[in-house]
């Protein structure tokens, strides 16, 4: 056995099978959802397709009106969602790196809550690992969100007047579309890092046992997808 074999080896024994099922179905339910919701945005409306919609509306109206403060007033609020976010997540990761730095007496701490898995500091260290790996993803979608809120604002202002619409020598249909579409590259990148959000509650369920870790991400991806796709609000948007 030659030496990169041997130590793939001992990565593989350091956790229990269990663990690593239970770890392979979080990853598998996590980015198997990810493209289920985009593929079936494109056929059954979902919750961010539907307001997609009303974003692309929402851009077309700009173009008949003159005075446009309204509108740089939405896109301002809009971008606090994900500036919160992305602030609270650093937080977040700070704490759990702190937690690295003393994982032996936060290891013997989970130990004393029922229920718990008894794991060695290593084990402890790699669930911590992951968990802080997910928020520094739900970090980029959001600070990538944040950003593109920021192009869609350019985008704004840079909108002819009202009556070189009327005059023909712009396209409304063009300006909505566009503009529209890239407010909802701006709301996708949230929704995604929203969605690592529920994704981590799964991932504490790790701390008690991996079943508790598989049935959190079944849970988490049922509430995910009645949420995006069987809500009373998307009813609401739909009719």
């Amino acid at each position: 056995m030659d030496l990169t074999a041997l130590k793939t080896f001992k990565i593989l024994t350091l956790l229990p099978w269990a663990d690593w099922l239970a770890l392979a179905t979080f990853f598998v339910g996590w980015i198997g959802y990810a493209g289920f919701a985009r593929r079936r945005s494109a056929s059954s409306m979902s919750l961010l397709a539907t307001t997609n919609h009303f974003r692309r509306l929402w851009m077309l109206q700009t173009t008949w009106r003159d005075v446009r403060v309204v509108d740089g007033v939405i896109v301002q609020n809009l971008s606090t969602s994900p500036s919160f976010f992305a602030s609270t997540t650093i937080l977040i990761i700070g704490g759990l790196l702190a937690v690295l730095g003393t994982s032996e007496k936060a290891s013997v701490l989970v130990k004393e809550i029922p229920f718990a898995a008894a794991t060695t500091a290593l084990v402890f260290d790699l669930k911590v690992l992951v968990l802080t790996g997910v928020f520094v993803y739900a970090f980029f979608r959001f600070t990538w969100s944040l950003r593109q809120y920021t192009f869609g604002a350019l985008v704004m202002g840079a909108l002819p007047d009202f009556r070189v619409f009327e005059r023909g020598e712009a396209s409304r249909e063009e300006y909505a579309d566009r503009a529209g579409r890239v407010m909802g590259l701006a709301a996708e990148s949230f929704n995604d890092g929203l969605r690592a959000y529920y994704m981590a509650f799964a991932v504490v369920g790790w701390f008690f046992s991996p079943l508790w870790f598989v049935l959190g991400t079944v849970g988490v991806v049922y509430v995910l997808y009645q949420r995006e796709f069987h809500s009373d609000v998307l009813a609401v948007l739909k009719s």
